[in-house]
Protein backbone atom coordinates (compact mmCIF):
# COMPACT_ATOMS: atom_id res chain seq x y z
CA UNK A 1 0.00 0.00 0.00
CA UNK A 2 0.90 3.85 0.59
CA UNK A 3 0.81 6.56 -1.24
CA UNK A 4 -2.44 5.59 -3.71
CA UNK A 5 -4.74 8.54 -2.39
CA UNK A 6 -2.21 10.91 -3.32
CA UNK A 7 -1.36 10.03 -7.08
CA UNK A 8 -4.84 8.92 -7.65
CA UNK A 9 -5.92 9.13 -11.49
CA UNK A 10 -9.08 8.20 -10.93
CA UNK A 11 -11.04 5.33 -12.23
CA UNK A 12 -8.98 2.81 -13.96
CA UNK A 13 -8.85 -0.64 -15.21
CA UNK A 14 -6.33 -3.10 -12.59
CA UNK A 15 -6.00 -6.82 -13.20
CA UNK A 16 -6.08 -8.97 -10.05
CA UNK A 17 -4.47 -12.35 -10.18
CA UNK A 18 -6.16 -15.25 -8.44
CA UNK A 19 -5.91 -19.35 -7.66
CA UNK A 20 -6.79 -21.04 -10.62
CA UNK A 21 -10.69 -21.86 -10.95
CA UNK A 22 -11.79 -19.13 -8.07
CA UNK A 23 -12.30 -16.17 -11.26
CA UNK A 24 -16.16 -16.41 -10.42
CA UNK A 25 -16.24 -16.62 -6.81
CA UNK A 26 -13.85 -13.48 -6.41
CA UNK A 27 -15.77 -11.34 -8.63
CA UNK A 28 -19.44 -12.73 -6.50
CA UNK A 29 -17.49 -11.88 -3.23
CA UNK A 30 -16.51 -8.41 -4.39
CA UNK A 31 -19.68 -8.10 -5.63
CA UNK A 32 -21.15 -8.79 -2.36
CA UNK A 33 -18.69 -6.84 -0.38
CA UNK A 34 -19.03 -3.31 -2.62
CA UNK A 35 -22.98 -4.18 -2.21
CA UNK A 36 -22.46 -4.94 1.74
CA UNK A 37 -20.31 -1.71 2.25
CA UNK A 38 -21.57 0.75 -0.17
CA UNK A 39 -17.99 0.93 -2.16
CA UNK A 40 -19.79 1.86 -5.60
CA UNK A 41 -18.02 4.72 -5.73
CA UNK A 42 -14.59 3.15 -5.46
CA UNK A 43 -15.38 -0.01 -7.36
CA UNK A 44 -17.22 0.07 -10.79
CA UNK A 45 -16.62 -2.90 -12.70
CA UNK A 46 -15.64 -6.69 -12.39
CA UNK A 47 -14.86 -8.65 -15.70
CA UNK A 48 -13.74 -11.81 -16.39
CA UNK A 49 -12.46 -12.17 -20.41
CA UNK A 50 -14.14 -14.42 -22.01
CA UNK A 51 -14.43 -15.58 -25.37
CA UNK A 52 -17.54 -17.76 -26.93
CA UNK A 53 -15.77 -20.62 -29.27
CA UNK A 54 -18.64 -22.18 -31.37
CA UNK A 55 -17.28 -25.95 -31.02
CA UNK A 56 -18.39 -27.56 -34.87
CA UNK A 57 -18.72 -31.18 -36.14
CA UNK A 58 -19.93 -29.92 -38.99
CA UNK A 59 -23.27 -30.78 -38.76
CA UNK A 60 -23.85 -29.40 -35.13
CA UNK A 61 -22.64 -26.79 -33.23
CA UNK A 62 -22.22 -26.01 -29.63
CA UNK A 63 -21.20 -22.93 -28.16
CA UNK A 64 -19.20 -22.75 -25.26
CA UNK A 65 -17.43 -20.26 -22.93
CA UNK A 66 -13.74 -20.12 -22.28
CA UNK A 67 -11.47 -17.68 -20.03
CA UNK A 68 -9.22 -15.80 -22.25
CA UNK A 69 -6.95 -15.03 -19.18
CA UNK A 70 -7.49 -17.61 -17.23
CA UNK A 71 -6.50 -16.71 -13.18
CA UNK A 72 -6.99 -13.32 -13.77
CA UNK A 73 -10.01 -10.81 -13.26
CA UNK A 74 -10.37 -7.00 -14.59
CA UNK A 75 -11.19 -4.66 -12.03
CA UNK A 76 -12.30 -1.09 -12.56
CA UNK A 77 -11.65 0.77 -9.74
CA UNK A 78 -10.24 4.10 -8.11
CA UNK A 79 -7.19 2.88 -6.43
CA UNK A 80 -7.17 3.62 -2.98
CA UNK A 81 -5.76 2.52 0.38
CA UNK A 82 -9.25 1.53 1.26
CA UNK A 83 -9.78 -0.43 -2.73
CA UNK A 84 -6.67 -1.99 -2.82
CA UNK A 85 -7.09 -3.35 0.88
CA UNK A 86 -10.63 -4.74 -0.07
CA UNK A 87 -9.79 -6.36 -3.15
CA UNK A 88 -6.33 -7.42 -2.34
CA UNK A 89 -8.25 -9.57 1.17
CA UNK A 90 -10.96 -11.48 -0.81
CA UNK A 91 -10.66 -15.06 -1.01
CA UNK A 92 -8.64 -16.62 -3.46
CA UNK A 93 -7.01 -13.26 -4.70
CA UNK A 94 -3.17 -13.44 -4.64
CA UNK A 95 -2.19 -9.60 -5.06
CA UNK A 96 -2.43 -7.58 -8.68
CA UNK A 97 -0.62 -7.27 -11.69
CA UNK A 98 2.70 -4.61 -10.81
CA UNK A 99 6.03 -4.69 -9.57
CA UNK A 100 5.75 -5.72 -5.84
CA UNK A 101 2.66 -4.38 -3.97
CA UNK A 102 2.54 -1.44 -6.24
CA UNK A 103 -0.62 -1.94 -9.12
CA UNK A 104 0.18 -1.09 -12.44
CA UNK A 105 -3.44 0.06 -14.33
CA UNK A 106 -4.23 -1.34 -18.11
CA UNK A 107 -4.12 1.40 -20.52
CA UNK A 108 -7.47 2.38 -22.06
CA UNK A 109 -6.91 0.44 -25.08
CA UNK A 110 -5.55 -2.28 -23.77
CA UNK A 111 -8.58 -2.85 -21.19
CA UNK A 112 -10.79 -2.54 -24.67
CA UNK A 113 -8.84 -5.08 -26.29
CA UNK A 114 -9.54 -7.32 -23.34
CA UNK A 115 -13.13 -6.76 -22.91
CA UNK A 116 -14.48 -7.04 -26.14
CA UNK A 117 -16.27 -10.50 -25.91
CA UNK A 118 -15.00 -12.45 -29.10
CA UNK A 119 -16.27 -15.35 -30.79
CA UNK A 120 -14.65 -17.65 -32.75
CA UNK A 121 -15.69 -20.62 -34.66
CA UNK A 122 -13.28 -24.17 -33.69
CA UNK A 123 -14.19 -27.27 -35.81
CA UNK A 124 -13.35 -31.09 -34.30
CA UNK A 125 -12.64 -32.34 -37.75
CA UNK A 126 -9.40 -32.44 -38.93
CA UNK A 127 -8.14 -32.91 -42.58
CA UNK A 128 -8.21 -36.99 -42.90
CA UNK A 129 -11.12 -37.08 -41.48
CA UNK A 130 -13.71 -38.96 -43.12
CA UNK A 131 -16.89 -36.98 -43.76
CA UNK A 132 -20.92 -37.31 -45.19
CA UNK A 133 -22.00 -34.71 -47.10
CA UNK A 134 -25.24 -33.90 -45.76
CA UNK A 135 -26.53 -30.65 -47.90
CA UNK A 136 -26.59 -29.40 -51.73
CA UNK A 137 -25.39 -31.57 -55.07
CA UNK A 138 -23.83 -34.56 -53.52
CA UNK A 139 -25.85 -35.38 -50.54
CA UNK A 140 -25.39 -38.75 -49.38
CA UNK A 141 -22.01 -38.98 -50.99
CA UNK A 142 -18.92 -39.61 -48.45
CA UNK A 143 -15.15 -38.45 -49.03
CA UNK A 144 -12.16 -37.61 -47.38
CA UNK A 145 -11.53 -34.13 -45.68
CA UNK A 146 -8.41 -32.81 -47.70
CA UNK A 147 -8.78 -29.16 -46.74
CA UNK A 148 -10.17 -26.76 -44.50
CA UNK A 149 -9.85 -22.69 -44.98
CA UNK A 150 -8.10 -20.24 -42.65
CA UNK A 151 -11.48 -18.95 -41.48
CA UNK A 152 -12.45 -22.63 -40.89
CA UNK A 153 -15.85 -21.70 -43.10
CA UNK A 154 -15.23 -23.72 -46.22
CA UNK A 155 -13.31 -27.38 -46.82
CA UNK A 156 -12.68 -28.93 -49.53
CA UNK A 157 -13.25 -33.23 -49.65
CA UNK A 158 -12.06 -35.45 -52.06
CA UNK A 159 -15.11 -37.61 -53.40
CA UNK A 160 -14.63 -40.77 -55.41
CA UNK A 161 -17.15 -41.24 -58.10
CA UNK A 162 -17.30 -43.18 -61.21
CA UNK A 163 -13.76 -44.55 -60.54
CA UNK A 164 -12.11 -40.99 -60.09
CA UNK A 165 -10.98 -38.86 -57.15
CA UNK A 166 -12.66 -35.26 -57.37
CA UNK A 167 -12.04 -32.48 -54.88
CA UNK A 168 -15.65 -30.89 -54.10
CA UNK A 169 -15.67 -27.37 -52.31
CA UNK A 170 -18.18 -27.08 -49.61
CA UNK A 171 -19.52 -24.76 -46.59
CA UNK A 172 -18.54 -26.38 -43.54
CA UNK A 173 -22.63 -26.34 -42.52
CA UNK A 174 -22.64 -28.80 -45.70
CA UNK A 175 -20.55 -31.67 -44.25
CA UNK A 176 -21.12 -33.83 -40.83
CA UNK A 177 -18.32 -36.54 -39.83
CA UNK A 178 -19.02 -40.00 -40.91
CA UNK A 179 -20.57 -41.95 -38.06
CA UNK A 180 -18.07 -45.10 -36.97
CA UNK A 181 -19.58 -48.41 -37.77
Amino acid sequence: MSDFNEQNVGARWYVAHTYSGYENKVKMNLEKIIENRGLGHLIFDIRIPTETIVESDGGTEKEVESKIFPSYVLIKMIMSDESWHVVRNIRGVTGFVGPGSKPVPLTDEEAQAIINETKTTHSTLKVGDMVDIVEGVFADYSGRLDEISPDGNEVTVIVSTVGRDMPIKLDMKQIRKKAED
